[in-house]
């Protein structure tokens, strides 16, 4: 969850496609969605759609399953934790036939959590808020002023605040996410440390090969049991275009035995409109994740 902030073109052209479908409305007879052992959607911020409920309608539009989520920001005080805007975001889902993918603490790139006690509250209440949503993961970002690495104090901060929120999660399902720029030693130092089996890593694959790490060494020792979702990224590149080797991810993912949601952020080539990337990223992945 690094960000790339959609241009103001591409948000009017998600506005465009909302209202009048023009755009990727043909895209439906050939991406449709599944019911297999993957679920596959797109981040709301990958879209054009922060913090907006039409995320969903969107996700459908493309052929997906549904969107993952900001929780907001500082400015609307993450306003996914008020009844109201839980209660906008399930009608939407319910109307546009799609789901909450999950539910992500973007907003701690910019509010660490291992330094802010703001951000320790907000990991608190996004617990509540996915039981109250449905869902199953919470994605905690450790990127910018976030970032954990070569920061022993910051990491031993973390694992005493997530020492305190863990059983809650347990108690009420919910996985916490750690996705940062950690290897997977790093990771499970952390985890083990925690030690809750509701912790876990969000597995960004452009991420770890963009810091040399070996994907599939990293998701073969990390395994089924601590890895709680996926992110599918190309930067600068459609997915199949870059440097991720889908298919041979595909085959990892398979040794391990994931199943779940597979999130595409990203994948949007310079000078290429997002949506009409977004229509290749789906079809994509509905053809190698099925």
């Amino acid at each position: 969850m690094t960000h790339t902030r959609p241009s103001r073109r591409d948000v009017l052209r998600t506005a465009a496609a909302l209202a009048g479908a023009c755009l990727v409305g043909g895209a439906r007879d050939v991406v449709r969605g599944s019911a297999g052992r993957f679920s596959i959607g797109a981040c709301d911020w990958s879209v054009g759609m922060r913090g907006r409920t039409g995320a969903l309608a969107l996700a459908k539009q493309l052929g997906l399953d549904g969107a993952q989520v900001s929780m907001g920001s500082v400015e609307n005080d993450l306003h996914l934790r008020r009844p109201d805007v839980q209660r906008s975001y399930r009608d939407a889902a319910e109307a546009s036939g799609t789901r909450v993918a999950g539910i992500a603490l973007d907003v701690m790139n910019q509010v660490p959590y291992k330094s802010d006690r703001r951000a320790e509250q907000w990991v608190s209440d996004s617990v509540d808020v996915a039981s109250a949503l449905g869902v199953r993961v919470v994605l905690l970002a450790f990127f910018e002023r976030g970032d954990l690495r070569n920061d022993a104090d910051g990491q031993a901060e973390v694992i005493r605040r997530l020492k305190r929120i863990a059983p809650r999660a347990e108690e009420r399902g919910v996985i916490l996410g750690i996705e940062s720029w950690l290897s997977a030693v790093e990771h499970l130092r952390i985890i083990d440390a925690v030690g809750s089996k509701n912790v876990q890593v969000y597995y960004d694959v452009a991420n770890s090969t963009q810091m040399g790490y070996d994907i599939h060494a990293e998701i073969r020792q990390l395994g089924r049991e601590r890895i709680c979702e996926f992110h599918a990224k190309e930067n600068g590149f459609l997915l199949g275009q870059g440097r991720i080797d889908f298919a041979a991810l595909r085959k990892t993912m398979d040794a391990v035995g994931y199943s779940g949601w597979i999130q595409i952020e990203g994948a949007v080539p310079k000078g290429t409109p997002m949506l009409d990337s977004y229509v290749e990223n789906a079809r994509f992945m509905r053809a190698h994740f099925t």
